[in-house]
């Protein structure tokens, strides 16, 4: 058998004064961030929109997002690059660089270390919005949901 049974609870004992169970999970887990701890996220959310648009567009892999990104947001954009990709691919189209730029970002503090934005996208044709909710975990941001409206 190995050092820790099978099936067996991921906890250890501290030994000291006050002797209690520590959670490795919780311990090791990611550890939320407070706001004082953050930089400021506006250049995060203007980075984060413009790679975004580009992801979208066939321009850049979403590789390049995944250290900037939670796992659920990584697979929903997945999907939309795939859906993307088929909707290009049925027209005849290659992936371009699409022309834009990134305009004013809307910024909302619900709870300590958690910022929810909007930040809007202008092209030739439309404007648009890509909803952003990021989560202060391991003193970085990390974007917890992604939108794009």
């Amino acid at each position: 058998m190995t050092a820790r049974q099978i099936g067996a609870p991921r906890s250890a004992a501290i030994h000291g004064t006050s002797a209690r169970r520590l959670d490795l999970d919780d311990y090791f887990a990611r550890q939320r961030a407070g706001r004082a701890e953050l930089p400021d996220p506006e250049p995060v959310l203007r980075n984060l929109t413009h790679c975004v648009i580009e992801v979208l567009a066939g321009a850049r892999d979403l590789e390049q997002l995944a250290r900037w990104v939670t796992d659920d947001v990584y697979r929903n954009l997945s999907k939309r690059v795939v859906l993307a990709a088929r909707a290009r691919r049925v027209k005849g189209l290659v992936p371009q660089r699409p022309a834009f730029t990134v305009g004013r970002v809307h910024l909302g503090e619900p709870a300590d270390g958690i910022v929810e934005a909007v930040v809007m996208v202008h092209q030739r044709a439309r404007s648009r919005a890509v909803a952003i909710r990021l989560e202060g975990l391991d003193q970085r941001w990390r974007a917890s949901v992604i939108s794009v409206l």
